[in-house]
C-alpha cells in the first residue's frame, strides 16, 4: 500500500566558489570572481582556454586555465563553440569545480546561498512519510540540517532530535550526515503521525505547491 509523497529538490547554488589567490595590484592575498568570460589562445594547431577572474577589490584579472597546448582537432564542434560563445553552463561548471580551484588558491571561500526547485515525483492519499530526494549539480557548503529546516519551516534542533528517534532517516546512513554539506543523490526518509491539517502544511513546504489537484515543479528563491 502506498504511503509515501516523494519529491525531489534540486539545488542551484546562486554564488560560485571564490579563489583566495596573491593580487599582483593589492600587494596581498584577495578573493577573485568568475567574470564568466573564457579566454582562448591559439598557436597554431593548439589552442589554450581559461576562464577569467577579477580581483574584487580592484578588478585585477587573473587567468584560470581550463586546459593548455590542447590539440584543436582533441575538440568536436559542439566544445570549440560553447568556448567561443562563453556558454553558460559549461563556465558554471568549471566557476564550481572546486578541486581545480583548490589546488590554484590559497583557500576557497564558499557561499550556502541557493535556489531549491522542487518536484513531486510521486503520491497517493493520505501519505504519512515523505521522503526527498537531492540532486545537486554543483557543489555547495550549505549543510544538509540547514537546507532541511529552511524549505520545510522547522528548527534544526527538531531535525536532530526528530532523527534521533528513528523518525528520520537518510541514504547514505552515516553519524553526523545532518550536519554534513549536501550530497547529491542524498535521501532524506521523514515519517510523520500528523493529522490532515498538518499534512497539508508538509505538503506546500516539501513541494512548494498549495494546490493538491495540479502538482508542478515549483521554485523557492
Amino acid at each position: 500500500m502506498c504511503n509515501i509523497l516523494r519529491v525531489r529538490w534540486t539545488i542551484i547554488p546562486r554564488t560560485p566558489p571564490e579563489p583566495r589567490i596573491a593580487c599582483s595590484r593589492c600587494g596581498g592575498v584577495r578573493p577573485f570572481r568568475s567574470s564568466g568570460k573564457i579566454r582562448l589562445n591559439a598557436n597554431g594547431r593548439t589552442l589554450d582556454a581559461w576562464l577569467i577572474y577579477r580581483c574584487t577589490a580592484c578588478g585585477n584579472t587573473w587567468n584560470r586555465p581550463i586546459f593548455e597546448r590542447r590539440n584543436i582537432r582533441d575538440l568536436d564542434g559542439a566544445a570549440l563553440e560553447a568556448l567561443q560563445s562563453n556558454d553558460p553552463d559549461r563556465v558554471r561548471g568549471w566557476a564550481f569545480d572546486l578541486d581545480v580551484l583548490r589546488r590554484k588558491a590559497q583557500s576557497v571561500d564558499e557561499r550556502a546561498d541557493v535556489d531549491v526547485r522542487k518536484e513531486v515525483l510521486s503520491e497517493c492519499d493520505a501519505w504519512t512519510s515523505l521522503e526527498i530526494g537531492l540532486a545537486v549539480p554543483f557543489a555547495t557548503s550549505l549543510r544538509l540540517d540547514r537546507l532541511l529546516a529552511r524549505e520545510l519551516g522547522i528548527a534544526r534542533s527538531d531535525l536532530q532530535n526528530a532523527r534521533e528517534g528513528m523518525r528520520i532517516r537518510t541514504e547514505p546512513h552515516h553519524p553526523g550526515i545532518l550536519r554534513k554539506r549536501i550530497k547529491d543523490g542524498t535521501r532524506v526518509r521523514i515519517d510523520l503521525a500528523v493529522d490532515a491539517e498538518s499534512r497539508l502544511r508538509w505538503r506546500a513546504a516539501a513541494t512548494g505547491l498549495t494546490d493538491h489537484d495540479n502538482p508542478r515543479a515549483a521554485e523557492i528563491g
